[in-house]
């Protein structure tokens, strides 16, 4: 066995840093004998070194995080700043200086991710990054090789545990969404500013990554349809209880059915109780993968806090020191088939329409028409009406997102049509 200790400088030391630093720490022997040479913590770069870090050696403490990496001697980098600058600028600093890179930053990989992968090739270097999408969860590194003899066609899957909390809440106690979203802060699983996770940019970075891995192409933030989950209601989960469903925010990664094309989409859905995603509560992440051969596989596990995130990042760790001291290095960026990412409009999907109509004869009739004239297949329709005014629920059969968005248009346009009170798309089936 090697004695040198492999030398790590840690970027960032907040709930996952502290974390990482503490497991580094108290299993040190256990990381020695599965990497089969020491690890030794250089150095952990802060904003604010007055803050107490307990377990952590005052003198490894330093603001200077270029510093600390143009050393010489740190041979893996682990990267939980998060953001894009200052943490792109200190990667390809690394990567100059010959250290590999263990980073959970989701943004920075969906934004920048193919020139910081052309940048550890450039080196000779590894960008491992499991920590990013799921957590706990080991996903990035079964989807990069346990399954990269296969052919992944869907991936579908809750990889916010914020939103997941609020939605759980909503569905099984019939709270509203403000009510819900309240409880989650104070149980800490909301940010003060909890519009990453709940307008679904938190979940959208991560479906990149996943769809770049899952098809073998880029696929960035910008490529990937958004919608977030502030406008779901009570009586949204209403409906979808007397469908048999509920509700979900959704990333889903498709192939398209000839092959040329993926699309990437994120946004809230209705799901039937039957499917394995509808039984996630609370604040945990699921992510289920169709692939050819392997058939339906099903990841499931804490997506977030200190813990479960430090787990994964000590987990790239320990791969990429060993393929520092086997001078090697893992999986790049596969990007061989440079498919082409599909807008929202080609997606084929149903939507569940919530419509306030005026109660006469000929409603019915008049919004049956306008769903014909765009193409669109009436699959359920409920109607309750009460004092000259009436709610009309429509379930489509499946269709393109385009004519399904184009037939709510002009739904809006009827004179017998109040309002569009909600719109819903229907997945899983």
């Amino acid at each position: 066995m090697r004695t040198r200790p492999l030398k790590v400088a840690l970027l960032g030391c907040g709930v996952v840093g502290s974390e990482v630093a503490r497991i580094m720490t108290t299993h040190a022997d256990d990381l020695t004998a599965r990497i089969g040479a020491p690890v030794e913590l250089a150095g952990v770069a802060v904003r604010r070194p007055s803050k107490v870090r307990a377990g952590i050696d005052p003198a490894l403490i330093t603001t200077d995080a270029t510093a600390l990496l143009k050393r010489g001697d740190i041979d893996v980098v682990i990267e939980v700043i998060g953001g894009i600058e200052p943490a792109r600028t200190l990667i390809t600093t690394a990567f100059e200086n010959g250290a590999s890179v263990v980073s959970a930053n989701k943004a920075l990989l969906a934004q920048d991710g193919a020139a910081l992968h052309a940048a550890a090739e450039q080196h000779g270097l590894d960008l491992y990054y499991e920590a990013a999408v799921a957590g706990a969860i080991p996903l990035v590194r079964p989807m990069r090789e346990s399954l990269a003899g296969d052919k992944i066609n869907r991936v579908m899957g809750i990889v916010n545990g914020t939103t997941n909390f609020i939605l759980d809440k909503m569905d099984s106690t019939g709270a509203g969404y403000q009510e819900a979203l309240d409880e989650a802060t104070a149980l800490g699983y909301a940010e003060a500013d909890p519009t990453a996770d709940v307008e679904g940019y938190d979940a959208a970075a991560k479906a990149a990554i996943l769809a770049g891995i899952a098809f073998h192409t880029r696929v960035r933030l910008d490529d990937v349809y958004r919608e977030g989950m502030t406008e779901v209601s009570a009586s949204d989960f209403a409906s979808a209880k007397r469908m048999g469903c509920t509700i979900k925010l959704l990333a889903i990664l498709e192939r398209a059915a000839d092959g040329e094309s993926v699309t990437a989409r994120v946004h809230p859905a209705m799901i039937p109780l039957t499917h394995p995603l509808a039984s996630v509560r609370e604040a945990y992440n699921a992510v289920f993968v169709e692939a050819e051969a392997a058939g339906r596989l099903m990841f499931y596990g804490p997506g977030a806090g200190g813990s479960p995130t430090a787990s994964a990042v000590l987990g790239d760790l320990v791969a990429v020191c060993r393929n520092k001291l086997a001078e090697a290095t893992g999986p790049g960026e596969s990007a061989y088939t440079q498919l082409p990412v599909s807008a929202m409009g080609e997606v084929v999907t149903r939507y569940h329409i919530s419509l306030d109509v005026a109660d006469k004869p000929g409603v019915l009739a008049q919004v049956a028409t306008t769903f014909a004239e765009h193409g669109v297949s009436i699959d359920t329709v409920r109607q309750q009406g009460k004092d000259g005014e009436a709610s009309l629920v429509v379930v489509t059969h499946r269709a393109p997102d385009a004519a399904l968005s184009g037939t709510v248009d002009a739904l809006r346009k009827l004179d017998t049509v109040r309002g569009v009170a909600s719109i819903m798309r229907v997945e899983g089936e």
